[in-house]
């Protein structure tokens, strides 16, 4: 992405269709306000008239006379943020008259969230390549850069190789060389996503889902299927969540805040060290029927042993297998960025075992190791489904390399 002229020109105009926007919404929320304020008076002059108390004007009464909704985002400032946001959705092909607020708001988030891997990389990167033509040595130094970040020697190696060669074939500036760094990059993190099949992963429609989330306690896996099931909804799946993390208690009553907040159920077992094949068998006759989408499965992080935690799994996907046979069922494992290579062990250790079929990085806000999402794409063959960048409940998306990698390289 460049500051040019006419990109921030550009960016100014989506602004300001975005500001427009913004303000006829609060109008029609004024509006509707002011109409359900009036509604509310003459209910009330009618009960002031006929002296009767109706159940239905005291639940009037409580009714709040502001439209606010603690989810809305609010457009921000006209800074380079906006700007960067906007030009990455442009480079995917979205008009001006296309882009919402709620895009900018994850870009920005994303790209601060990868700051400090950025600041330990880029940073560092862009200082030492400048505008001049890349050299052996800047290569060397990128190289160390790579390591750094936790991408990964595979990754690293498969990177360094392809500039070495194109450094053989031509003068390569520094400004090429990060746009085809990029590039090299997204190949690398597309490629298992490509060799799934499915470039999104979504719910399908007519069919009976079952996501289970796995991985160790500690790298926010009860509270990404909180925030699926916010997104899922949101997205008019009908979901459920089954709450068979039963060895840790506060596990549970996680799940049911998550689930208040996202108005999704939760089928849990409140018996101490219940049985967790037990609690998803309750939880796939609910599914059924309320003819749900999708359910959501929270699975225990840690039991006594690895074997234990596994044979677990196993049980739970022979209980699934026999109940819904047709059922899609994918296993994610769900990785804590800041965790760097530690996370990277984990993605091999459970890969083995637990027949996974993507992966979603959360905490990348904060984490200097957000480089080790591309050593789970070359090192372990596991397609990245989703990342988390904030603690917030839309702070969980489905993942897109291409803004991904502009995020991590972006300019300063």
């Amino acid at each position: 992405m460049t500051d040019s002229d006419n990109s921030r020109k550009w960016a100014s105009e989506a602004y300001a269709i975005l500001k427009k926007q913004q303000a006829e919404q609060k109008e029609a929320e004024q509006k509707e306000a002011q109409q359900k304020e009036a509604q509310q008076k003459e209910a009330q002059q009618k009960e002031a008239e006929q002296k009767e108390a109706f159940s239905d004007t005291s639940n009037l009464k409580n009714t709040p006379l502001s439209f606010e909704n603690d989810n809305e985002v609010e457009l921000g400032e006209f800074d380079d943020d906006f700007t960067w946001s906007a030009m990455v959705l442009a480079a995917q092909g979205k008009k001006i008259n296309q882009i919402s607020i709620d895009e900018i708001d994850w870009l920005t988030k994303l790209r601060r969230g990868l700051e400090a891997t950025r600041k330990g990389f880029v940073t560092e990167l862009l200082d030492k390549l400048g505008d001049d033509p890349l050299t052996p040595e800047s290569l060397d130094d990128l190289e160390t850069l790579l390591i750094r970040a936790d991408v990964g020697i595979d990754s690293t190696d498969k990177v360094i190789s392809s500039l070495r060669k194109k450094l053989n074939e031509e003068v390569v500036g520094g400004e090429e060389g990060i746009k085809f760094l990029k590039e090299e990059l997204r190949v690398i993190i597309d490629k298992p996503i490509k060799n799934s099949g499915r470039s999104l992963l979504v719910p399908e429609k007519g069919k009976f889902n079952v996501w289970l989330l796995v991985g160790v306690n500690g790298v926010g896996k009860t509270t990404t299927l909180g925030k699926l099931a916010y997104l899922s909804s949101r997205s008019n799946y009908k979901t459920l969540i089954a709450a068979a993390d039963t060895f840790r208690a506060a596990a549970v009553e996680q799940l049911k805040v998550w689930g208040e907040r996202s108005n999704v159920d939760v089928i849990s077992n409140q018996s101490t060290n219940a049985d967790p094949a037990a609690v998803v068998f309750d939880a796939i006759n609910s599914a059924k029927k309320r003819n749900c989408d999708l359910l959501l499965v929270d699975t225990a992080g840690r039991l006594q042993t690895k074997t234990n935690l596994m044979d677990e799994l196993s049980k739970i996907k022979r209980i699934i297998d026999k109940k819904v046979p047709d059922a899609i069922v994918e296993s994610l494992l769900v990785l804590d960025a800041s965790q760097g290579q530690n996370g990277l062990k984990q993605a091999k250790s459970f890969a083995k075992s637990a027949n996974l079929s993507g992966a979603i990085i959360t905490k990348l806000d904060g984490s200097s190791r957000g480089g080790v999402s591309l050593a789970v794409s070359a090192e372990v063959n596991l397609p990245i489904r989703f990342i988390g960048a904030g603690e917030g409940i839309k702070d969980l998306r489905p993942f897109n390399s291409f803004e991904f990698v502009e995020a991590l390289l972006a300019d300063r």
